[in-house]
């Protein structure tokens, strides 16, 4: 087996072939090249930590726990553990490994040395690839990065390296003491050592062998773009094509002002911090950061070229020795007319310490809340004991995970709200179908759906009853009926129904949700929302519908429906009940790990502020509009900063289900689980769907029966539904092609095996989560 080191560095692209590795995880396989799990999803960070020095502690060892010898020694036996297991399971012929802060972060031959150990066991065929640029260039993109993360010191250091000095000892011998407590790390406080390309390379073939290590141009245009994957072939020996990737932009570099700003505050922070009585987690830091940002141009990589100019004599050796850099620049010409660095202008009078005594007390609070957990009250605090069925089904990382929860402000409990969920309450009144504006198709709902047939009857039921005005579905590949089903309620004027068999592309359900935009009933409609029909939008205010939800949030654009996760309920058989009345046990309000347990998806209003839909939330945002959108959460309260671009899951701030929540049936019952395992996912369509899978979404630690208030008005429109003899034939026959197929499964060894599994796994929520957590890491 051949492995394929990619090192980074990070400001290469690193992170964009690392996506593009991950989406692409499965087709990879399919042609015998393993990008595992064990190392990390993407970055494979965990493969970093293990074999840097055990006293090189840098930010990540230092806020994953993995601080002492003896963590990091645990940490490298499971990564190994777990690259042995996924590289027995696949046999495959190539292995990748991809890790952006190798380049950076290992200065030391001791370290390479523990990384070619830890890869022994697995081959000794061994290629080493970094993708380099013009060192400029480069040099601007990484000192920015470095500030961004803490650094303090200015580029004169890397400016004021004495003359004729070899440039990699020289900047490592810059290189403070480490201490982690006070926030200084050496990754980020040196300068940037590796620009010495040729040292680069030294140093890894000197533990690799010779010629073990190749050298890459970054080039924008080709990583980013939707080539990316001919990039991936040629440099990772990838045997066949693996489709295109949807390009992305390169990384846009913060303006130099602010990088001036942020260099001062992290200078002043590190001198806050130095007597080690204060906390500054990295998150609280990175706010500080951004609550100095000023706009303005980039730092201009032409003022520093004088910098990289003694580094440019072995440019032609290089060139020669790694082929792919055949007239491709890596040291831009000397500086004309007198140019140099200077650090730019903070502008407007700047003064750091201002902002930090307007923040201190969020530093004292950050501190207070850490102290608090290293030290918790043991007379109050609950046992760290597993239950019997997380001893018998927990790895040991997920041990490990659990007893770290017990102290943890992750730690998941019911305990947030204001609505009792326990309590029975009376039925929702019907509601009478709206009077829409002429031109106006109303509230519509987007889906997509494959094989769903037993479930879309209550589910358009359910949606019509609560406010949504019309719907248009896509389906694809169907075998169950699930196409007929919508094609006769598309005939009787309740849905649009558009076959989507011939989506191109990653995903059927992004195809999709391109072509719903150039639909009349997504263009004239007032909401926009894409959900799937396992989700069913539970307005848990006055008379249960989108009219009384809207009422209560009247500035509102876009809704952030968090997922409320219900688990099997211990119902294993199909049956053809309703969905809302048979599944009433679910995760807790505050999970906020594992990430999968707080997204959401948005209903939005229509007033042009996006021009994408994605499967989450829409993108693209006109930003003429941006004063005009108002993000608010399922309590109505707003969330605009932390989503208005980007994000698909709630946070600590942000989460909220007072109002409105997304109830997500994603399991059902066992039996309908199993008939889901084996037809794989509309989105994701190269995953598999196994026992992971249900460990992350089985939650049937509490009730939540406040959508069952919905029942009869759902039963009630199910029965008109049903009126028409051909749609309730249809349904009848979908639900026996599912009853057929869950037979079927069980008598196949390898669905019944996942089948006993399944039901027989018993967790607690905190086991749920520490289980979660290590197959984030491991799986």
């Amino acid at each position: 087996m051949k492995i394929h080191l990619h090192i980074g560095p990070d400001q290469t692209g690193a992170l964009r072939l690392q996506r593009v590795l991950a989406d692409k995880r499965d087709q990879l396989l399919a042609r015998g090249v393993l990008f595992p799990r064990a190392p990390g999803p993407r970055n494979h960070t965990r493969l970093f930590m293990a074999v840097s020095d055990p006293q090189a502690v840098d930010p990540l060892r230092f806020n994953r726990g993995y601080v002492t010898a003896e963590k990091q020694q645990t940490l490298r036996e499971d990564v190994q553990r777990g690259l042995l297991r996924e590289v027995e399971t696949h046999r495959p012929d190539v292995l990748i490994l991809s890790a952006s802060q190798l380049a950076s972060g290992l200065t030391r031959p001791s370290e390479l040395e523990r990384l070619r150990a830890l890869l022994a066991p697995l081959s000794g065929d061994i290629s080493v690839t970094a993708w380099v640029d013009d060192r400029a260039r480069l040099l601007a993109r990484s000192y920015a990065q470095q500030v961004m993360e803490g650094r303090a010191r200015p580029l004169d250091l890397e400016r004021d390296l004495p003359q004729g000095a070899d440039w990699w000892d020289a900047c490592l011998a810059l290189a403070p003491e480490a201490d982690p407590v006070a926030g200084r790390f050496q990754r980020i406080q040196t300068p940037v050592f590796w620009l010495d390309y040729a040292r680069l390379v030294a140093h890894w073939d000197g533990i690799f062998g010779a010629g073990a290590t190749r050298l890459r141009p970054y080039l924008p245009d080709r990583l980013h773009g939707p080539k990316v994957t001919a990039e991936l072939r040629a440099a990772f020996d990838i045997p066949d094509q693996i489709g295109k990737a949807e390009p992305t932009a390169a990384p846009a570099q913060p303006p130099a002002a602010f990088v001036t700003r942020a260099r001062q505050m992290n200078d002043l922070l590190l001198r806050h911090l130095s007597d080690r009585t204060r906390v500054l987690p990295r998150k609280l830091w990175s706010a500080l950061l951004e609550d100095v940002f000023i706009p303005g141009p980039p730092l201009d990589p032409a003022a520093l070229s004088d910098m990289v100019q003694r580094l440019a004599p072995q440019d032609s050796t290089l060139r020669a020795a790694h082929p792919a850099l055949a007239d491709f620049p890596l040291t831009p010409p000397p500086p004309t007319g007198g140019q140099t660095w200077a650090e730019a202008d903070p502008t407007r009078g700047y003064r750091p310490s201002q902002y930090l005594l307007a923040n201190l007390w969020r530093i004292d609070r950050a501190t207070a809340e850490a102290t608090a957990e290293k030290r918790p009250d043991t007379a109050d605090a609950p046992t760290a004991a597993l239950s019997p069925g997380g001893q018998q089904a927990l790895p040991p990382l997920a041990v490990e995970k659990f007893h770290a929860l017990q102290t943890s402000s992750f730690k998941p409990h019911n305990d947030i709200g204001r609505l009792a969920e326990e309590a029975a309450a009376p039925a929702y009144t019907p509601a009478a179908p709206r009077t829409l504006p002429p031109g106006s198709t109303g509230n519509v709902a987007v889906a997509c759906m494959k094989n769903e047939a037993p479930y879309i009857l209550e589910w358009i039921a359910y949606h019509r009853a609560v406010g949504f005005d019309n719907f248009l579905i896509y389906t694809n590949d169907c075998s169950d009926g699930t196409d007929a089903i919508l094609d006769r309620l598309d005939h009787l004027g309740v849905v649009h129904h558009r076959n989507n068999n011939d989506w191109k592309g990653n995903s059927p359900q992004q195809w999709a949700l391109d072509n719903a935009l150039t639909e009349p009933v997504v263009q004239n409609a007032e909401w926009i929302a894409h959900f799937d029909v396992d989700e069913f939008v539970n307005v848990r205010c006055g008379n249960g519908t989108l009219a009384d939800f809207f009422d209560r949030v009247p500035g509102a654009t876009n809704v952030a429906m968090t997922w409320r996760l219900f688990g099997h309920n211990g119902v294993t058989d199909l049956r053809d009940d309703l969905v809302i009345d048979q599944f009433d046990s679910c995760a807790p309000k505050f999970c906020p790990k594992p990430h999968t347990v707080w997204g959401f998806k948005t209903m939005y209003r229509n007033i042009g502020a996006y021009a994408k839909l994605s499967c989450h939330r829409p993108n693209k945002l006109d930003e003429d509009r941006t004063d005009q959108v108002l993000w608010v959460n399922g309590s109505g309260a707003p969330m605009t900063r932390e989503v208005l671009k980007n994000g698909w899951r709630s946070s600590k701030k942000t989460i909220g289900y007072d109002l409105l929540q997304l109830n997500h049936y994603a399991l059902r019952s066992a039996e309908s689980y199993l008939v889901k395992r084996q037809r794989g996912r509309a989105l994701h369509v190269d995953r598999s769907i196994g026992l992971n899978y249900w460990i992350r979404m089985d939650w049937c630690d509490f009730r939540d029966i406040t959508i069952k208030r919905n029942v009869p008005r759902t039963r009630a429109e199910i029965d008109r539904l049903m009126q028409d003899a051909p749609l309730a034939q249809l349904h009848r026959d979908g639900f026996d092609w599912h009853r057929a197929k869950a037979v079927e499964l069980h008598a196949t060894p390898e669905f019944e095996d996942l089948y006993q599994q399944a039901i027989a796994l018993r967790l607690t929520a905190a086991e749920r989560v520490a289980y979660a957590l290590a197959l984030d890491l491991e799986s």
